[in-house]
């Protein structure tokens, strides 16, 4: 069954005017027909179930509410140090997969990329394909994507836990920490975790993601290129929050 966003409010009855980009994918690329379902969720997050009422006028009819909520107990982002050219794609894909709740880009010291003034319009196609890989993995979310200036307004940025994936920790064997922040969240909690680019984490930044109580973490004994880092984790944050 196709899965789509949609950006209004939604309730058991109403008839309901597709988008366009949405009606020419289910009805001409998917072949939908009257009468065909799909699942559609509502601008506050609610899943319900909706036919195809009028193929000439694409309008769906909604049937029923549905409970499936496939999101994570726990409210994750993650804030990636700028990755080289096509590697913030794949992050974005593939972390909305696994369930995260929001992405930042932000530059570091060891950045090779600058986005500068492309950091718009590099946010607004990385919020689509967000918006894609949600409809994909039947997300009841579309994870928001940001970009920050600067490091420094991170420590603005509130959760319960926050954690930076530090590739020394993991070269001095630590091997738990990880495993006992993880397990310290409650449903509902919120985590923020940080990755470095390509170029890795400075000293001074790691100096002030300390002063800013951020708790240093290994992920594992190898050493994992900066797009697969932030997907080791949130597999991780899966298995121990929802496969218990």
């Amino acid at each position: 069954m196709q899965h789509y966003f949609l950006d209004q409010p939604l309730k058991v009855g109403q008839k309901v005017s597709l988008p366009s980009d949405i009606s020419k994918h289910w009805i001409r690329v998917m072949r939908a027909t009257v009468a065909s379902k799909a699942e559609f969720v509502s601008s506050d997050n609610q899943l319900y179930i909706g036919e195809l009422f009028n193929e000439n006028e694409a309008t769906v009819k909604i049937l029923s509410e549905s409970e499936t909520d496939v999101e994570m107990p726990v409210k994750v982002t993650i804030v990636c140090g700028l990755p080289k050219s096509g590697k913030a794609e794949l992050i974005v894909q593939k972390a909305t997969e696994l369930g995260v709740t929001r992405i930042i880009f932000v530059p570091t010291a060891w950045s090779v990329a600058k986005w500068n003034s492309k950091a718009a319009k590099k946010v607004q196609r990385l919020q689509k394909i967000a918006k894609s890989a949600a409809e994909q993995s039947h997300r009841n979310v579309v994870p928001k994507i940001e970009y920050l200036n600067g490091l420094n307004q991170l420590k603005e940025i509130k959760a319960d836990q926050r954690i930076v994936a530090y590739e020394e920790s993991a070269k001095q064997g630590e091997t738990s920490k990880l495993v006992q922040v993880l397990s310290k969240l409650k449903p509902h909690q919120s985590l923020l975790a940080f990755f470095g680019p390509e170029g890795g984490i400075s000293p001074d930044e790691i100096q002030q993601f300390e002063k800013w109580q951020y708790q240093l973490v290994g992920l594992g004994p190898r050493i994992l290129r900066t797009e697969t880092a932030p997907l080791y984790f949130l597999s991780a944050v899966s298995v121990i929050s929802e496969l218990k």
